[in-house]
């Protein structure tokens, strides 16, 4: 097959995602990847002979699977999310009716094993929330904001920058979030939260902005004076994740795991951490209640005297 009809049908594909299904720029550029990777494969695997979507068959995408798993040592989820993709690429050919049968319609997915998302004490939350404050100036104030928000509200990395001056409501305490798929939800903030952002807007965020672009509409801001990245928010918390002497592994999700196992832990209701995370399905949300049990039974076996025996 011609390189050019590889990539038309992807980009047919990836537009089908974009307008039909809502995804997000990050999954269409990590569906392009997967299929990629995959096409790779397939070229490798026919030695230079011509082929064609119609002649991929399951076989082929079994030993695909074995592959990622075996050759490239891939974790269960990540496998999981590229055969995910090949399948919705196939589904996309045969009811486009670019090939006549579907070779994955009977494929299993991948088994995926569940871990336990990792989480951190409410007390070193604190820590963390307190040192954006030892730095002072413009950008304390973002920071101390920024990690007050994503903590209060279990807000997704992504969708925290993206937030624009508009979806905050601080008269109300909340904020009004896009998350996948384009769905909206409001989320309330605590008051602590509230006044980090008042601060930040009414001392910090006037710092950050740029002459040759005043109008800015992004709430948080870099110092180009343009909208924060994920890479750069990601950057801002392994700092002060250091400068609290918190392990390592500690990224912005995990604020977003920690404020849903809080949450769970303070007699919230399952239903209502569901809404508040944005999840489409209380399943999602269920694996915290585990969190919670575990955390439980660590605290009953360092209280109970007879746990000690």
């Amino acid at each position: 097959m011609e390189e050019t009809k590889v990539e038309e049908r992807i980009d047919n594909f990836l537009e089908h995602l974009s307008i039909e299904k809502g995804y997000s720029p990050n999954t269409l550029s990590a569906y392009r990847i997967d299929l990629t990777q995959f096409i790779d494969y397939l070229m490798a695997l026919a030695q230079g002979r011509r082929w064609v979507w119609a002649g991929v068959e399951k076989p082929d995408i079994i030993s695909y699977i074995m592959h990622l798993k075996e050759e490239r040592q891939y974790a269960s989820s990540t496998v999981a999310r590229k055969v995910a993709a090949i399948k919705s690429f196939f589904h996309f050919l045969w009811r486009e009716g670019h090939i006549s049968d579907d070779p994955t319609a009977a494929l299993d997915s991948p088994r995926v094993e569940k871990r336990l998302p990792r989480v951190i004490s409410f007390g070193e939350v604190k820590s963390l929330l307190a040192q954006p404050g030892k730095e002072g100036g413009a950008k304390g104030l973002r920071d101390h904001a920024l990690l007050h928000l994503l903590y209060a509200t279990g807000m997704r990395a992504s969708e925290v920058v993206s937030l624009n001056l508009d979806d905050l409501n601080l008269a109300s305490a909340s904020v009004r979030c896009w998350g996948k798929g384009s769905k909206e939800r409001i989320i309330p903030i605590h008051a602590q939260a509230v006044e980090a952002l008042r601060e930040y807007m009414e001392r910090g965020r006037r710092e950050f902005l740029k002459p040759e672009n005043p109008g800015e509409r992004a709430l948080f801001l870099n110092q180009r004076g343009g909208r924060l990245t994920r890479q750069g928010l990601w950057l801002i918390v392994k700092g002060y994740v250091k400068e609290a002497g918190l392990p390592e592994g500690v990224t912005p999700h995990t604020l977003r795991h920690s404020f849903a196992t809080h949450m769970l832990d303070g007699d919230a209701d399952l239903i209502n951490v569901q809404q508040l995370l944005g999840h489409a399905s209380v399943s999602t949300t269920q694996i915290y209640t585990h969190v919670s049990s575990e955390r439980l039974r660590e605290v009953y076996d360092r209280s109970h005297p007879r746990a000690k025996d």
